[in-house]
């Protein structure tokens, strides 16, 4: 009970915490164990005298009549009778005052002991975890890195990022990647949770969209700055990816700046993401001419536009008429090119050769892929 102040500032260093955050936990687990050691129905507080630099815990109690039937219950301790609150404390206090009176923990000996430690132990946890909860939310879309602790057998891999331990779920891994104890990942923070029986607990990815942005942002300075801008990113991980750039200072070309000399900038990123190769376009706010642009490397002759992609009642899909010998071009291997100009734009995409067939974006997929639409491939990449 004595010098808790001196306590109070040593685990505030210790855990990186603010005094006074500490000094009302420390409180809080004095009154929790009171409750626990009287009843955790009675009303307590606790105040820390700064000079003497001690803590003392009161217990409140309310005046009542003198018949009142609280006065025999088992509650009887929280209660006094008029007449006696007026001969002991003040002769002008009426029923329904409440004062309060000190209650000395130390009276109840070790338990008392090892419940407040408990208590306080408790709460300077739970502190710490709100603490960090509140750092890596905001770091939700961020590159962060750790140490790989460990593989489950369902290559679920578990990062050890020093104040707190994340998971890269197999899902978020990209495909054909394995990592082993030791090795360093880079991926982005997905997912932050908490809760009282499990803690803090954050999911990682490595297949996120973000997590091709945030590379770029890294590794490229005028993305940084601000000078060019990523308006979208679709992907398929570790195998295609197109990116929307847009240049916000006339000097500056968007996608001569991300590829960089020989490309230099991209590569680096390719490498990371697994050889992921990475189509740069530049961002229009034309849909007919951003569709164009998505498409590439195919030469597409003209778009027609047909619904809106923000209209959730109709399907937003662009016709695209192109010669004969681009249509592999615009398809693209197993179909990926045309599906990820599609994620791309929002649009359904569907090609028509002129005077020849029709192709859309599902029909370019393999065999067995046919089943995913558009919406579900956003779903298992986008965020």
């Amino acid at each position: 009970m004595e010098n808790i102040l001196d306590i109070i500032e040593s685990i505030a260093h210790e855990k990186g915490l603010s005094s006074e955050n500490v000094k009302e936990a420390v409180k809080a687990a004095f009154i929790q164990t009171a409750k626990r050691l009287v009843n955790p129905e009675f009303a307590y507080d606790a105040e820390i005298d700064p000079e003497t630099k001690s803590i003392r815990v009161y217990q409140t109690i309310t005046v009542v009549e003198d018949d009142d039937e609280r006065l025999e219950g088992e509650e009887a301790a929280a209660y006094v009778g008029l007449t006696r609150a007026k001969a002991e404390v003040d002769p002008d206090v009426e029923v329904g005052d409440e004062f309060q009176i000190e209650h000395d923990i130390e009276s109840h000996g070790r338990t008392a002991a090892a419940t407040l430690f408990r208590e306080i132990e408790f709460h300077i946890q739970r502190m710490v975890e709100n603490e960090l909860y509140n750092k890596y939310k905001e770091k939700i879309g961020t590159i962060v890195s750790g140490r790989v602790t460990r593989v489950d057998g369902k290559q679920n891999t578990y990062i050890d990022m020093e104040e707190v331990k994340a998971v890269l779920p197999m899902k978020s891994r990209i495909k054909g990647e394995h990592f082993k104890v030791g090795d360093v990942v880079n991926a982005v923070v997905r997912r932050v949770n908490i809760d009282k029986i499990n803690g803090i607990s954050i999911e990682l990815s490595r297949t996120s969209p973000k997590f091709l942005e945030e590379l770029l942002r890294l590794e490229v300075p005028e993305i940084n700055d601000k000078l060019v801008i990523v308006e979208k990113c679709a992907r398929i991980p570790g195998e295609r990816a197109k990116i929307a750039l847009l240049s916000t200072h006339p000097q500056v070309d968007p996608v001569g700046a991300t590829v960089g000399v020989k490309g230099v900038r991209i590569n680096a990123v390719s490498d990371e993401l697994l050889g992921e190769n990475i189509d740069c376009v530049e961002y229009t706010s034309v849909p007919e001419l951003f569709i164009a642009r998505a498409m590439s490397p195919a030469i597409i002759s003209s778009v027609t536009i047909e619904g809106d992609p923000e209209d959730e009642e109709s399907e937003a899909k662009a016709i695209v008429t192109l010669p004969s010998d681009q249509k592999s071009k615009a398809i693209g291997k197993s179909g990926i090119n045309i599906r990820l100009a599609s994620m791309l734009t929002g649009y359904a995409i569907e090609l028509v050769e002129q005077g020849g067939s029709t192709t859309t974006a599902e029909e370019g997929m393999p065999a067995e892929e046919k089943k995913e639409d558009l919406s579900s491939l956003e779903a298992l990449f986008g965020e």
